[in-house]
């Protein structure tokens, strides 16, 4: 419920986007030219959704498994401090929607599946892939929350069973309200960082902690 929370801030911000890509995939298919670069990032994002959905059927358990080995998720929380300190001398080249291929989508789609092991950021993963693919920095920020949509909605899809109805559902729907209303906040503070190439800034914090949970760990 608080992933619905922010999926819907993800919606609500991004919204403008999201009608542009449905009339250019209505485009699209009519042949026309108008908005056509819109219709190809949808096509893209569903191309991406691909090898994330399987590695999400295929290793689930696997990486779910990871949730009960602190240490371990601590030296992924390294990781992620890594991957993101590296993109302070990623020089890209600044590539728009329309040099976007679909090698860069399958390569971000599958930072995305990578990032169901706990303490790899998943919005951190797959918008260092796009730096790394030499995406236009705000291109790479859009295209990690939009991917996001289907991700988190086919993840709902299948924990939705799981979701206990003895607890009180005025906490949940509290705890989804705050998760939207942050969610709304960090997207708008996050692309200004994105497109300020300040990404690395994260890579402290997540040192910090994963040093922390190592150490606890022991």
């Amino acid at each position: 419920m608080l992933h619905l929370g922010t999926l819907l801030a993800v919606v609500v911000f991004f919204w403008k986007d999201i009608a542009r890509m449905a009339q250019g995939s209505v485009s699209m298919l009519k042949r026309e030219r108008k908005d056509q670069q819109e219709g190809k990032l949808l096509l893209l994002i569903v191309l991406a959704t691909v090898p994330t959905g399987l590695m999400g059927i295929v290793f689930r358990d696997w990486f779910e498994s990871f949730f009960s080995e602190p240490k371990l998720v601590g030296v992924m929380l390294l990781v992620t401090g890594g991957v993101l300190w590296v993109t302070r001398y990623v020089r890209g080249q600044n590539r728009s929607i329309e040099g976007m291929t679909w090698r860069d989508a399958i390569l971000i789609g599958v930072a995305q599946g990578l990032a169901i092991i706990p303490g790899i950021s998943r919005s951190g993963a797959t918008i260092s892939t796009g730096f790394y693919c030499g995406l236009d920095r705000t291109l790479a920020g859009k295209f990690s929350f939009l991917l996001s949509i289907p991700a988190i909605l086919g993840a709902t899809v299948l924990e939705f069973p799981k979701i206990e109805t003895t607890g009180t559902i005025w906490g949940t729907l509290v705890g989804a309200g705050v998760a939207f209303c942050m969610g709304l906040l960090s997207l708008k503070l996050l692309m200004g960082i994105i497109r300020a190439g300040r990404l690395f800034n994260f890579s402290y914090y997540c040192w910090g902690v994963g040093l922390l949970m190592i150490f606890l760990a022991k």
